[in-house]
């Protein structure tokens, strides 16, 4: 498939590691960064949608399952109106990301919450969209925890809100497989398909990095999620109570830039990327 295809190299981050960057020197939230987020282009995504749907600006926004919290920080910086607030279980991985995504903003990191807690924990305020990028939201296994899950963003969405998240598939999606991909900064990111469970859905991916001087970084990322399909995703949207639930799919033509435009209908890939847009 594969999906690292969740974010193709033409979108990776500017923050690069240095070109000497070697496993030992390495930081693999740096490398995950560079290989994985492309934050310019979700939140250009969120806001031309979240436009369409409701015709003004989104200005308040909330990151589920965070990390460094980079889309929180690249959100604000987009336009002085804007806020943030990043939820993560992680403090290890908020710590990092205050010290190295929003510190470094000066007087907008005043426009960043960062949380520690449960996405399902309410939590003050509402906001105009709430987002679950990188297949996150898929260590939810149960059908009754992941509409608990929807049933909460959907609560703490305002009365006009938009919920984006992501998902994969595609018949490649359940090989067991690798997938290497060079990042510009010296290294090759490493997309690993461990498991797939065709009973439970139950899925073990990897992420491993490896570098010019031959180090490697092996499983620097583990993830043990369901893998979950688009009827189910959208069906569980419907039932939490979402108006109006969107595929959007790259319609742009092979080798193209990415084009997501809402799609009812298409022919199946061996790999692909959707959106999937709920309004409230």
């Amino acid at each position: 498939m594969a999906a690292s295809k969740n974010k193709p190299s033409s979108k990776s981050n500017s923050k690069k590691q240095p070109n000497a960057v070697t496993r030992k020197t390495a930081d693999k939230h740096v490398l995950y960064q560079a290989s994985v987020q492309a934050p310019e282009i979700e939140i250009d995504f969120m806001v031309s949608t979240f436009r369409a749907l409701r015709k003004k600006q989104p200005t308040s926004m909330r990151e589920d399952f965070c990390g460094t919290a980079l889309l929180c920080a690249t959100w604000v910086k987009s336009h002085p109106s804007r806020h943030a607030t990043g939820v993560d279980l992680d403090p290890a991985v908020l710590a990092w990301g205050t010290e190295h995504n929003i510190e470094p903003l000066g007087e907008a990191a005043q426009r960043v919450r960062l949380l520690q807690q449960n996405v399902m924990q309410k939590s003050s305020g509402k906001f105009d969209l709430i987002n679950a990028m990188n297949f996150s939201y898929w260590i939810f296994r149960t059908r009754k925890d992941m509409l608990a899950y929807f049933k909460a963003v959907f609560a703490a969405l305002n009365s006009d809100g938009v919920f984006v998240c992501d998902a994969y598939g595609g018949w490649e999606a359940q090989e067991p497989m690798l997938e290497p991909r060079r990042v510009k900064g010296g290294f090759t990111y490493v997309w690993d398909q461990d498991k797939f469970c065709p009973i439970t859905h139950e899925i073990v991916n990897h992420i491993h990095f490896e570098f010019k001087d031959g180090t490697k970084w092996d499983k620097a990322f583990t993830y043990e999620w369901r893998y979950w399909t688009l009827p189910e995703l959208r069906e569980l949207l419907d039932e939490a109570g979402f108006s109006k639930v969107e595929v959007h799919w790259d319609v742009a033509p092979q080798n193209d830039e990415e084009d997501y435009r809402p799609t009812k209908r298409t022919d199946n890939q061996a790999g692909w990327l959707a959106y999937l847009v709920a309004a409230k």
